[in-house]
């Protein structure tokens, strides 16, 4: 005798619960390679240095490193929010380096030369379409 199975809820709802589990599937998938990368990084600046590292170190550096990253997302989203802004701006990834001058003022440094290179190749771009003449 085969039973059917019953399932409560409205296909919304099942839609969602679906949505839901994809999106902790994705997150699963990208914490774990951030994990793997972070460990590689991690022990080949250790054999670069000459220095052995242990397992649980290693793994522990790269949870840090996993949930430090989960608050920056958190902090430059609610920035982007604060400024009505759909998207992260460069303004607001040196705003979460605020505490930290040196890393703020390298960022700013960086954003700058962005800037002026993205500037260059546009001027480089318009040269070389003022350049063309019809034959």
């Amino acid at each position: 005798m085969a039973m059917d199975r019953v399932v409560c809820g409205s296909s919304s709802e099942i839609e969602r619960g679906e949505e839901q589990e994809e999106h902790d599937s994705e997150a699963r998938l990208l914490r774990d390679r951030f994990r793997l990368s972070a460990i590689s990084i991690a022990e080949s600046e250790a054999r670069k240095s000459g220095m052995e590292i242990s397992k649980v170190v290693v793994s522990c550096v790269a949870d840090l490193a996993f949930k430090f990253t989960e608050g920056l997302a958190k902090d430059l989203q609610i920035f982007a929010q604060h400024a009505n802004r759909k998207c992260v701006n460069m303004e607001d990834v040196i705003l979460s380096a605020h505490r930290n001058e040196h890393i703020s003022s390298y960022l700013r440094t960086f954003s700058n030369d962005l800037k002026a290179n993205a500037s260059e190749r546009k001027r480089t771009k318009e040269t070389k379409k003022n350049d063309k003449t019809p034959i």
